[in-house]
């Protein structure tokens, strides 16, 4: 493809802009996973919770491919333009959702726009600064992301305590209104468009019905068991329609032609599952604090914060690490810390200390901040340099399913666990108000919900440790020992 791109003004204004959208886009899965608890017990939508978080997740997934092809055809400006607006008027229609159904297509509409501004933050930079400029200019854009991860729990606990979960969703409208301002007057491009923009559809529309099935399927399972095998009978169909698919196509979604390195695949395959883990975690940690030990949305924030400050500390020594360590080593020991820490939660009591979950919290962080970063990095070395945007898209594209799936999935769990204990005496919308630390001071019948709150979480946590053994097998599998110069 040949493009010509010429950026007018000041490049300040253009990484402003760039800044905010990546704190903005980032920030909306820390923050409302604290507001979760309070937007399950005042909407009674316990039954529905995870699609809260997947919906978003799900509809980025989606359009994050088809953004990319768009914009070297329309122009990254307009696209971006297009995804800031339609995210913050999702974040304007969430705020005023009267009813979970609402909130979740309300979700679906934001996760459209954040599909577009997410990889063209990545694509501008690319674009207005040189290649031995990049590597600090991502760095700093990086802090952004930082940032959000340790102030976005805190936001959100304040907002719920001090207002109600509703402004979780409203501090977003601001911001996009910033972003979208400083884009139409400071960023200016010239391209040379392709003369026939080239759009993989059947290899979206494969995507799109093997990730909405797959989803489906899962949330189906524990009431629907029959119709969610069907579902995921045909989410398996829409995955091996989408491989032959991009096998195929001269210009295909996703390049099969990187995954012929097996380290490659490994790469993707450990960022996609840690995503997974990591959602795990972001949902049901708070849940954990404010149903079973009746703190406040702002206090449950915390114990999200002390992972994002390790996971920002760690990021820093990747390069050190890479240098003198072989990569898979590294990967395995971190892996295997973080295995033993989520192992304790399984058989965690009613009086399992409040201090081991920032000790786990941390030891999460610390992994995650060294082993994504490696994928990244060793994601981008593995592929020759024409496909590095593609290689960033595929891992980007990863780690979104990853929380995509496993946020439908734990949610299925969670739901599935807490009917299969329900009795004469406690009921489903009982169990429900508990999931608050506001419900949770009014609730009947407590001592007999907390049990079932506390086996459900457990079995969630199994879910995560499964997750994180077949994670540190596929790294054992990596045969890539080259140390990374």
């Amino acid at each position: 493809m040949s493009q010509t791109n010429q950026v007018h003004n000041k490049r300040w204004v253009i990484m402003t802009a760039v800044f905010i959208a990546t704190f903005m886009t980032s920030v909306e899965v820390t923050i409302v996973t604290t507001a979760l608890p309070s937007i399950i017990s005042e909407l009674h939508g316990l039954a529905y919770q995870s699609w809260i978080m997947s919906a978003y997740l799900l509809t980025t997934a989606i359009t994050t491919p088809i953004y990319g092809k768009m914009a070297d055809t329309l122009g990254r400006r307009n696209i971006f333009l297009w995804g800031v607006i339609v995210f913050s008027l999702g974040s304007l229609l969430s705020g005023l959702s009267p009813s979970i159904l609402f909130l979740i297509l309300a979700r679906s509409v934001q996760g459209i726009g954040a599909g577009a501004v997410m990889p063209l933050t990545f694509t501008i930079i690319a674009d207005i600064f040189s290649f031995k400029e990049r590597a600090n200019v991502l760095a700093l854009n990086n802090t952004a992301w930082g940032l959000s991860a340790l102030v976005g729990p805190l936001i959100g606990g304040f907002l719920v305590d001090q207002l109600s979960w509703h402004w979780v969703f409203f501090v977003n409208v601001p911001l996009g209104i910033i972003v979208a301002i400083l884009i139409w007057l400071g960023y200016h491009e010239t391209i040379e468009l392709n003369s026939k923009l080239v759009i993989d559809w059947l290899g979206i529309l494969w995507l799109a019905v093997l990730l909405i099935s797959l989803l489906l399927g899962i949330q189906a399972l524990d009431t629907m068991p029959v119709f969610g095998t069907m579902l995921l009978v045909v989410a398996a169909v829409a995955g091996w329609l989408l491989i032959k698919q991009e096998h195929r196509f001269s210009d295909p979604l996703i390049s099969p032609t990187m995954f012929k390195s097996k380290t490659f695949t490994i790469q993707i395959l450990t960022a996609t599952i840690l995503s997974g883990v990591l959602i795990g975690y972001q949902m049901y940690f708070p849940i954990w604090f404010q149903s079973l030990y009746r703190v406040s949305a702002t206090t449950a924030g915390l114990v999200v914060t002390s992972s994002s400050i390790m996971w920002l500390i760690a990021s820093f020594f990747v390069g050190k690490l890479i240098a003198k360590f072989v990569p898979k080593q590294i990967a395995i020991a971190l892996i295997s810390l973080m295995l033993v820490s989520y192992v304790s939660l399984i058989f965690a009591g009613p009086t399992f200390p409040v201090w081991a979950f920032y000790v786990i919290a941390m030891i999460n962080g610390m992994g995650m901040g060294i082993v994504v970063s490696m994928n990244t990095i060793l994601s981008q070395h593995l592929v020759p340099n024409e496909m590095v945007g593609s290689a960033t898209s595929v891992l980007t594209l990863g780690r979104s399913l990853g929380q995509t799936v496993m946020a439908g999935a734990y949610g299925a769990i969670l739901n599935l666990v807490i009917r299969l204990q329900l009795h004469g005496n406690v009921t489903f919308s009982q169990v429900n108000s508990v999931i608050s630390s506001k419900g949770a001071k009014v609730a009947v019948n407590q001592a007999l919900i907390d049990p079932i709150i506390l086996t459900a979480l457990h079995m969630v946590f199994v879910g995560v440790v499964t997750m994180l053994v077949v994670v540190l097998l596929i790294n054992v599998l990596d045969p890539n020992r080259r140390v990374i110069k």
